[in-house]
């Protein structure tokens, strides 16, 4: 491996350098792979943590919830009050102020913008009534808050990220000169895909923002609010008690799910606002279903049990992830550090790791590891629209591939990297 940065290589040692690295890469093209880093998808051996849940109703005793409802009839729109209360100590909010939905807080986040467009919110007439509307986008991103977004017809707002967050300058500035602007979108631990969780004091600067729109919402994403990796993990200042300190608890919508503490395909989602928010959620709620899956909130009751429960899985799933993040971290910083061109996040947890390559190459690396065997999320994906625009950030998913698999798709996309990165410099 050469140790001179690509930069400062004179063209002749560019040239070799590409020479050695396309017999490597020609090498892993002939052998047809088949490998998938594209999704934060739990590994088989993550699914398997949670069938005991399959079997855990044994009997009719074991089928009414606290209250003495039957799970298996209709009613309890909000949830089983003990799942209220068990998403209230996972988020840290009141129980009275959790709705418990299906499978997928996506769902929840969709219908919840659903609302504001039809709806409305604190009063204020339906988003959809309003003209144009623009939500702020923190970026790198998630991609599907994009896509929910660019659906509704609402234009959004790059924010950039820093160390800390969003750029709260930038976020302050928007929210109390524009009316227009009605949301921003936060996955606020561990984010999508750079794995930063906000400071204490943006969390605070978030609970003090003085939006120009009464209506204005920060939906916050806290869907890694427990995935931990590291033996010392982030912390995260809780927004909505923060909020209510500052009489501003209308703002935030929380949302989360156990869809990666137990089943993706089968978990349980939940939200969290004001009475205000939730009244309006309600409203569509009511037309849209009698309730959601009880049976299912009790097989994640009588699994998880409480909070110690949902610690102890994570540990496990902690120990079958954490190889992996390491496999991706060593190859990237073995591979890609002396060539000076890319950086990337090192979490503390969640399901990503974030990597920009040389400017003007992530669509070529992403191009060439596809050619290679090798499936990543498009790049663009962290972006509005698509559309990165320096072309340089791509998301690496670890969870998913085995681990030996995981060790070929790094060797590769090192190679991608170094190859789009010595194409780009040989033409200029």
């Amino acid at each position: 491996m050469n140790t001179e940065q690509y930069i400062s290589m004179p063209k002749e040692a560019l040239l070799k350098e590409q020479t050695a690295l396309q017999q490597k890469y020609n090498a892993y093209q002939a052998q047809k792979l088949n490998l998938n880093m594209a999704r934060g998808k739990p590994g088989p051996e993550q699914l398997e943590l949670s069938m005991p849940m399959l079997n855990i109703l044994h009997g009719k005793s074991e089928l009414y919830a606290a209250n003495g409802d039957d799970c298996r009839n209709y009613g309890l729109l909000e949830g089983l009050p003990e799942m209220r209360q068990f998403f209230g100590d996972l988020l840290g909010v009141d129980a009275c102020d959790v709705i418990v939905g299906g499978n997928s807080s996506l769902n929840m986040m969709f219908d919840t913008v659903d609302a504001g467009m039809h709806y409305g919110f604190s009063n204020c007439k339906p988003w959809a009534a309003q003209g144009k509307l623009k939500f702020l986008c923190p970026c790198p991103g998630y991609d599907r808050h994009f896509g929910l977004t660019e659906y509704f017809g609402i234009e959004m707002i790059i924010i950039p990220m820093t160390e800390q967050g969003p750029d709260m300058d930038m976020v302050e500035q928007l929210v109390s000169s524009d009316t227009s602007v009605k949301a921003i979108w936060c996955v606020p631990k561990y984010s999508n895909p750079q794995g930063i969780t906000y400071s204490d004091e943006v969390v605070r600067r978030f609970a003090t923002l003085k939006p120009a729109a009464k209506d204005f919402k920060i939906l916050w994403d806290n869907a890694y609010c427990v995935h931990d990796i590291s033996d010392t993990p982030d912390n995260l200042l809780n927004l909505m008690k923060e909020c209510k300190k500052q009489g501003s608890d209308d703002l935030p919508i929380i949302f989360t799910s156990t869809s990666k503490i137990t089943f993706p395909g089968a978990g349980v989602a939940a939200m969290a606002g004001s009475k205000n928010t939730l009244a309006t959620i309600r409203k569509k709620l009511a037309l849209q279903t009698i309730g959601y899956d009880k049976i299912n909130q009790l097989r994640h009751l009588l699994f998880l049990k409480d909070l110690n429960g949902v610690t102890k899985i994570m540990e496990q799933h902690k120990a079958l992830i954490r190889p992996k993040f390491d496999i991706v971290l060593n190859t990237l910083k073995q591979e890609l550090t002396s060539a000076g061109f890319a950086h990337w996040t090192n979490p503390q947890g969640g399901y990503f790791v974030s990597v920009n390559v040389m400017e003007g190459c992530a669509k070529r690396v992403v191009t060439l590891c596809k050619e290679a065997g090798v499936t990543l999320t498009d790049a663009g994906a962290t972006y509005p629209y698509g559309k990165d625009p320096n072309d340089c950030n791509i998301r690496i998913a670890p969870t998913f591939p085995s681990i030996e698999e995981l060790k070929q798709a790094m060797d590769i996309f090192c190679i991608a990297a170094k190859l789009a990165a010595l194409e780009h410099l040989l033409t200029k």
